[in-house]
């Protein structure tokens, strides 16, 4: 039995939730999402909260029940504050800034990188250094971090690259005469 899938998800205030058979739509401050639950799991409205529950005792409905509620989870947190990820450069020369609606990123190659940034997400650079990412989905904004990260992540010697805020990099010695 899921012990995440059990719980009733409560609808916040300020927000307004409505299920539609498998679809779930969360309407708050930030925006609107919807997300359509699997079929082998069951979403209905009971008493100012979501219920999720499987549709059978199948290895596969049990395995779905828990992500399906907690991606109900998210899109209603989502809707009411967003969500918010912060990258750290690290390295000599490194740097990122503005340019427009694309972020042009320095990383040590002989050409700038220009990430185009998507529909749906705001990127702010505070400082050279930092990368702040928001947006009301939080699986797009964890894909544009890890697709800016990737660009040149850290590397274990020096600690060069770009990192998540809150990562900590394992250090290597290196070489001993």
């Amino acid at each position: 039995m899921s012990r995440i899938g059990k719980k009733p998800v409560e609808v916040p205030q300020g927000v307004t939730a409505s299920v539609d058979g498998q679809t779930v739509t969360a309407k708050g401050p930030k925006g609107e999402l919807k997300f359509v639950v699997n079929d082998s799991v069951l979403v209905k409205m009971e008493d100012g909260a979501i219920k999720v529950d499987p549709r059978d005792q199948s290895k596969g409905a049990r395995s779905k029940w828990g992500m399906s509620r907690t991606m109900v989870v998210n899109i209603l947190s989502g809707v009411k504050g967003g969500f918010e990820k912060k990258l750290e450069i690290n390295g000599v020369g490194y740097r990122a800034a503005m340019q427009g609606k694309n972020l042009q990123l320095a990383l040590g190659y002989s050409h700038d990188v220009v990430y185009e940034v998507p529909e749906g997400i705001t990127v702010a650079v505070p400082k050279p250094t930092e990368i702040v990412i928001s947006g009301i989905d939080k699986q797009k904004v964890g894909q544009v971090a890890a697709e800016i990260r990737k660009y040149r992540g850290p590397e274990p010697y020096k600690g060069k690259g770009i990192k998540y805020a809150n990562e900590t990099i394992f250090r290597k010695e290196g070489k001993k005469k």
